[in-house]
């Protein structure tokens, strides 16, 4: 009994002396603060590329289109650009004129000499030309009609002593009618070169004018920024754009002209001498 009421009272004293463990009353406030995390190199980096989009972003948001740019342009360059358009909307008006004219003119010619070739005599020629549509070939063959016809009322068509002179006035009189057919068909062919040679010049101009003017801007402004000096020069370089858009079509309409004039002359000069052709057999005919 001794020996267990010793150990009963040790155990009691321990017990005693083992302090208990702290409850907390509020966990939040019994837990250490936390320490804030330091942002790394990588984070910073992230942060300021998405800084960079957004404001790439905005940029997109706020681009500039081609009729702000139009509205920008001071007097010189608003100038130089309506000059520009109304040589553009001419020379290509030009285009369909004279496709149209060049494809008629053509056809007759080609008609008109499919038809004279079955001729066989002056007279003959004449009265199948009378039934053609009036053309440029057409009056050719009247003019030395004419003079062969002046030629027999002066009894002159069957002397063999006048027979050259009369085949040179058939000639003269068929050229003169032949150059005023070309004459018409290359109306408006000078003014078509002029705006080919002088339009990138007068496009030039106005973007020299509008860079001047530009940089005249960034004096002022003491800025260099490229979102402030581009849409000035962007405008200054539609000038030279305007320019090539009417010395372009205005050169391709110029080369295409010519090259159906001179077609048409060559067939012009092959029926002017198988007329004569025909003139000095039917003469030859008429004096044996």
């Amino acid at each position: 009994m001794n020996l267990t009421s010793s150990l009963l009272s040790i155990f009691a004293q321990q017990a005693a002396t083992t302090p208990a463990p702290a409850t907390p009353a509020d966990p939040a406030a019994a837990a250490p603060a936390a320490a804030p995390p330091s942002l790394s190199a990588d984070t910073l980096d992230q942060a300021r590329q998405a800084g960079q989009a957004a404001q790439a972003a905005d940029a997109g948001a706020q681009e500039v289109s081609l009729m702000e740019l139009v509205r920008e342009l001071n007097a010189v360059e608003l100038g130089v650009m309506v000059i520009l358009g109304l040589c553009t909307i001419y020379a290509v008006a030009l285009l369909f004129e004279k496709l149209i004219v060049m494809r008629r003119a053509g056809r007759q010619t080609r008609d008109f000499l499919t038809s004279f070739r079955k001729a066989n005599s002056v007279e003959e020629a004449e009265a199948i030309v009378r039934k053609l549509p009036a053309s440029g070939i057409k009056t050719m063959f009247d003019a030395g009609m004419a003079e062969v016809r002046r030629t027999q009322d002066l009894g002159l068509y069957t002397m063999r002593d006048a027979r050259d002179h009369t085949m040179q006035r058939v000639a003269s009189a068929m050229t003169i009618r032949q150059n005023e057919h070309l004459e018409d068909l290359g109306s408006n062919m000078t003014f078509l070169a002029s705006i080919g040679a002088n339009a990138p010049f007068i496009g030039l101009f106005g973007t020299v004018w509008g860079i001047m003017v530009a940089f005249v801007g960034i004096a002022s402004t003491q800025t260099t920024s490229l979102a402030v000096v581009a849409p000035g020069i962007a405008g200054a370089l539609l000038a030279t754009a305007a320019g090539l858009a009417a010395a372009i079509p205005a050169v391709l309409i110029y080369n295409f002209s010519a090259k159906q004039i001179s077609k048409q002359a060559n067939k012009m000069d092959d029926f002017l001498a198988e007329f004569v052709a025909l003139v000095s057999r039917d003469m030859d005919r008429r004096a044996g």
